[in-house]
């Protein structure tokens, strides 16, 4: 069941959470977002690289018409240790003004990233803004804006599901610890 570590990676050590767990966890989110938003034009907005198979599947999951883009932020230039300063690479092409506006995250880490697109976001006029991701560390300092979770996460390095080690195992099923 585990991949095979890559070169320069670790080891995986554990399944977190199991594909069936996150399928269903993500199926309760659509539906949960679907009640949310009965009325007015949605836009899910997805922060790249590391939501965009979590964002597939909400969308998948949501039982209403919605439209769908993206956003790149970047707070770590060459370093691997963030900067604080947050750039966006790529900004939603989409009229945001008047629209609900869900941006996915695939993890709540810092907050530092999420707390400066929120702001961005705000800016450009939204009926409303809020955020769904998929898995909270819970060391954030506390945004109004987060409204959906999908789980709260192990104090611990995770791989799978979006999320990557050096661009890796982004592409596993399930969300596995990294040693």
């Amino acid at each position: 069941m585990f991949a095979e570590p890559r070169a320069g990676g670790g080891d995986l050590r554990a399944v977190v959470y199991d594909a069936g767990t996150i399928a269903a966890r993500v199926r309760e989110l659509g539906r949960e977002i679907t009640r949310a938003y009965p009325e007015g034009e949605l836009t899910l907005i997805g922060l790249l690289k590391g939501s965009f198979i979590f964002l597939a599947d909400l969308a998948r999951a949501i039982e209403r018409p919605l439209a769908v883009d993206f956003v790149v932020a970047s707070s770590y230039g060459t370093g691997t240790v963030s900067s604080g300063e947050v750039r966006l690479l790529y900004e939603p092409a989409a009229q945001l003004a008047g629209r609900h506006i869900l941006l996915v995250e695939d993890i709540i880490d810092s907050g530092r990233t999420l707390a400066s697109l929120t702001d961005r976001l705000r800016s450009r006029g939204p009926r409303s803004l809020a955020v769904c991701a998929l898995l909270d560390k819970r060391i954030a300092p506390p945004l109004p804006e987060i409204r959906f979770v999908g789980f709260t996460a192990p104090p611990k390095f995770l791989v799978g599901y979006g999320l990557d080690h050096a661009e890796e195992f982004r592409h596993l099923p399930y969300i596995a610890e990294m040693g």
